[in-house]
């Protein structure tokens, strides 16, 4: 179970089914999140990337907050199934598109498609640097951030994510968002570097 922390569905819990094995994103550490992100974005006018979606707690908190384009990414059918029943009961249907697949594939077979001024991941605990490192070039390198877009990694803290785009990191407990910033863009000298503030 998580709650939706604010917006226009603040205090609703959301009640997955008792087998499903998901490991939402903590209260305390998802308040600290978003006081980060509406810090520089307005949600009505951003859009969002959720990697790794799983039941909903990153996506439906975007969308409560009035984000009207989240895109979410998950390979298991039983989560991408009640993504789309949630987005259904609370009304968000227009807002969110749930896709289901490989994040890794996705990522390949939609590059350069589209961007976002967010982007979230959220992957397993158990997944490998290489594999984050892999996860962050994809993103990168393929105009899935907007120039004043942001990539946020979520990890256990233990786990030091080294690259030259990271602008800053956030630990909460054992986990940690590390923030990267897009790569510069082509021919444009006015590309502002983010900065993470509270």
């Amino acid at each position: 179970m998580y709650r939706i922390i604010a917006g226009k569905w603040k205090a609703k819990k959301i009640a997955a089914p008792k087998n499903f094995d998901v490991r939402p994103t903590t209260d305390f550490a998802k308040e600290a999140l978003f006081s980060i992100i509406e810090n520089k974005y307005d949600m009505q006018a951003s859009s969002v990337l959720d990697l790794f979606a799983g039941i909903g707690s990153i996506t439906f908190e975007f969308a409560s907050r009035g984000c009207k384009d989240v895109t979410s990414v998950e390979l298991n059918p039983k989560h991408t199934s009640f993504l789309n029943s949630t987005a259904a009961e609370l009304g968000f249907s227009l807002n969110v598109s749930v896709q289901r697949g490989d994040v890794f594939d996705w990522l390949k077979k939609f590059r350069n498609k589209k961007s976002y001024e967010i982007v979230f991941s959220d992957a397993p605990f158990e997944t490998e640097e290489k594999k984050y490192m892999e996860l962050i070039s994809l993103v990168l390198k393929n105009k899935y951030l907007k120039p004043n877009g942001v990539f946020i990694v979520e990890h256990q803290s233990r786990m030091k994510l080294d690259h030259p785009n990271l602008v800053d990191s956030r630990k909460y407990g054992n986990i940690t968002f590390s923030f990267f910033e897009p790569n510069p863009v082509e021919d444009e000298t006015d590309t502002d570097s983010i900065e993470i503030t509270e």
